[in-house]
């Protein structure tokens, strides 16, 4: 620890800012979808979610403190070990963990209840950020990239066992930071190319893509200069093709033998939102009923209709944006997804000012996993994102998710204050 310096010394208020706001409206946000007007819900109440959510506000701060007093070389030097208690964790739930909704993910203490598979993504992100700031480490070596892929897909894998989709998906976000630090940009549009023709596969008759493919590839062929147009590069550009035509052909046995029952009818209300509106389509569409109710100027704090009536399941959780949105309306709406926006800005900035390379990749990692899923969140609620279960960062009720986006944005907010004494290894 510091002696004779203030802990607060350097720290970047602007970013500190927009965390408040997101967790002031966040709070206030929780309480309106637990409101009862009959009880006269109080935001202070311990037995709702609004004052649970206020406990966990508090002990935020201070894990704020804390991690702003604990020396900046600590997150450095003790990356792996927080990257193996927390895979040990992981493990651990599978085993002792509790089951609720389905997902077998829950420490319980009491009443509290505690999800490692949220802390997990703070841990990830400190390993790679070591193993990057390495020397000599690089992502176009098969090998760097076969180390970085297995610190991705253990967590990924234990969490995805405990039957937590929503949780895994995240770690797809990594790839933004591994784009940032060289990642050949071929291997994100292979990820990019296979979601595509997924969704196609399940839209579009499969002749269909089929033709489409082999003219594209005929077309690529063509456009060749003539000195490139030898024997092995169309050989190549056959291959993608046909491993273009089995990634389609695979899709069914995927959907209906791989995926479980309700992971396929989110992907079924996906492709059309109307399949059962009263059904598996439900979420989706109270949650766009209730946003659209809003209007310009939303019906006013405490007077959404659709929330009081919980037409909305999980509105305080994975639903929160449709709070939002039928009380605040479009400018209410607007101005947190302004407030998000500011947030992947700043971060980016103090990420490109590292004179570390641990820290600037870190704070990459922090942007990209707020960014998917203020992307996924928001775009669940609005139709064109699958149901996933996954968070609005600051805004929905839980003690986990709070904690852990407090101590994965806080943790780089401490790297970046101590920027100026901090050196360069990579």
């Amino acid at each position: 620890m510091y002696r004779n310096e203030e802990i607060t010394r350097n720290i970047d208020w602007m970013t500190v800012i927009l965390y408040m706001a997101c967790v002031i409206m966040g709070w206030l946000n929780v309480f309106a979808a637990v409101y009862n007007p009959e009880d006269q819900t109080s935001i202070f109440d311990f037995s709702n979610n609004a004052g649970k959510q206020l406990m966990w506000i508090g002990t935020s701060l201070i894990l704020i403190i804390c991690i702003l007093v604990i020396h900046h070389r600590f997150y450095d030097s003790f990356a792996y070990i927080f990257y193996g208690v927390m895979i040990l964790m992981l493990l651990l739930v599978l085993v002792a963990g509790s089951n609720i909704n389905g997902s077998r993910s829950w420490f319980k203490f009491g009443p509290v209840s505690i999800q490692p598979a949220e802390f997990a993504k703070v841990a990830t992100s400190l390993a790679l950020a070591r193993f990057l700031d390495a020397p000599g480490i690089n992502l176009t070596k098969r090998k760097d990239l076969l180390y970085i892929a297995g610190f991705i897909g253990l967590p990924a894998i234990l969490i995805i066992a405990s039957n937590e989709t929503g949780s895994t998906l995240v770690f797809a976000s990594f790839v933004i930071m591994l784009y940032r630090e060289g990642l050949p940009g071929f291997i994100p549009a292979i990820g990019i190319a296979a979601a595509a023709l997924l969704v196609l596969s399940l839209i579009v008759p499969k002749l269909y893509i089929f033709l489409a493919i082999a003219g594209l590839a005929m077309l690529v062929i063509w456009m060749m200069p003539r000195y490139n147009r030898t024997p092995t590069n169309i050989l190549s550009i056959s291959l993608i093709g046909v491993i273009m035509m089995g990634v389609v052909t695979g899709v069914d046995f995927f959907v209906n033998d791989v995926l479980q029952k309700h992971q396929r009818n989110r992907i079924k209300v996906l492709i059309d939102p109307n399949i059962d509106p009263l059904g598996v389509g439900w979420n989706v569409t109270q949650a766009k009923i209730a946003i659209g109710s809003g209007r310009l100027h939303g019906k006013g704090f405490l007077e959404g209709t659709q929330t009081k009536f919980d037409f909305v399941p999980e509105q305080s959780t994975d639903f929160i944006f449709c709070t939002i949105g039928e009380e605040h309306g479009f400018v209410g709406s607007a101005i947190v997804v302004a407030l998000f926006i500011g947030l992947l800005c700043r971060l980016i900035f103090l990420a490109e000012r590292q004179r570390s390379k641990f820290s600037r990749v870190y704070g990459y990692c922090v942007a990209g996993i707020i960014f998917f899923h203020v992307m996924v969140n928001i775009g669940m609620t609005i139709g064109i994102m699958p149901v996933i279960g996954i968070p609005l960062p600051f805004f929905s009720y839980g003690g986990s998710s709070l904690w852990s986006f407090t101590i994965l944005l806080f943790i780089f907010l401490k790297l970046d204050s101590r920027r100026t004494s901090m050196f360069a290894r990579g």
